[in-house]
């Protein structure tokens, strides 16, 4: 089997530079780049998709930008992502950008070095300046790019207020919504808007409390949902942005000794795994995750293709009911 210092020979480089061509990274000449993929051609040193790296085209690999890879919806989100990358004959590389700017910049110019044949973008942390001029599909999900190819994304305003309709007719009169990440602006916001329009048509007194980055990195959120219910022990219903969220407010009303759901309503968003798990098991609007990965890799595929593709695409949610409403 051939080894770096076998196509380093054959291609009368050193072996420094082979692997800068291999990895992209520093200057590397045109004839230097051809040298190395001859040789690798002949001694059968390298996958095809080097091979085409090499020759200037795009490879069949997704570079995927999360910001958790540990959150339940983005476990969800990746592993559905790859199930359908891989029936269209890609590849992932992912990304996990734990919402630090610095990382994710880094992470889109990992993905253009490798020749990506397009971005997924699940994080809100990458500035749009960063996608100008790339040369390669853009697709987001639950995130809108104005110089993107494509946005994939549910009916948050419709969920949230679904949510607020859920908890009122359930008699309900003193709700709160916990959610939103004050510090970045995403298509999630619309799940406050729609459960707020409800509550003042409803003429029902809600408040609402968004969380902190570091809360969302941490995936903590004990300290604040403790603080809420005992500032607010009138609470009757709560709309959790999030199943994960929404988890930790049944812990925390255990805790306080609140019922649920006899003295307390609670309705997630996501419908992930973690809903079904808890006890009682969460109701929660259901978010197409499988649908929506389908979607963006299908709309990715097709702008490879040179195909055109819908600017936005916006999937309907549903009320899942279990025992929490």
């Amino acid at each position: 089997m051939a080894t770096l210092k076998d196509v380093a020979k054959e291609a009368g480089l050193t072996t420094s530079t082979v692997s800068r061509v291999l990895n992209n990274r520093g200057y590397i000449s045109d004839n230097a780049r051809k040298k190395v993929g001859d040789a690798m051609k002949k001694l059968d040193y390298y996958p095809n998709e080097v091979a085409r790296s090499l020759h200037g085209k795009s490879t069949n690999t997704i570079g995927l930008i999360v910001p958790h890879i540990r959150h339940p919806y983005f476990a969800e989100t990746i592993s559905n992502l790859e199930d359908q990358a891989y029936k269209k004959g890609y590849k992932i590389l992912l990304f996990n950008s734990q919402s630090v700017h610095e990382k994710a910049v880094e992470y889109v110019n990992t993905c253009v070095g490798n020749r990506v044949a397009g971005i997924i973008l699940c994080s809100g942390s990458v500035p749009m300046e960063v996608f100008e001029g790339i040369g390669v599909p853009i697709i987001t999900m639950e995130r809108f790019l104005e110089n993107g190819t494509a946005s994939v994304e549910c009916d948050n305003k419709q969920g949230g207020a679904m949510a607020a309709e859920k908890l009122i007719s359930c008699g309900c009169r003193h709700l709160l919504y916990i959610g939103n990440v004050n510090s970045v602006s995403m298509p999630a916001d619309l799940r406050a808007e729609g459960f707020r329009d409800i509550c003042e048509k409803r003429k029902v007194f809600y408040k609402e409390f968004s969380t902190e980055e570091l809360q969302y990195n941490d995936m903590r959120y004990d300290e604040l949902l403790d603080n809420i219910l005992k500032k607010y022990p009138e609470t009757d219903g709560v709309f959790a942005s999030s199943d994960f969220i929404g988890a930790q407010i049944l812990q925390t009303c255990r805790k306080l000794g609140i019922r649920v759901p006899e003295d307390m309503k609670i309705v997630g968003f996501d419908d992930v795994n973690l809903a079904s798990l808890t006890t009682p098991q969460l109701t929660t609007i259901h978010q197409p995750i499988k649908e929506m990965a389908e979607t963006a890799v299908r709309l990715l595929d097709d702008s490879v293709a040179g195909k055109m593709v819908p600017r936005r695409t916006v999937l309907p949610v549903r009320l899942v009911e279990r025992g929490t409403a």
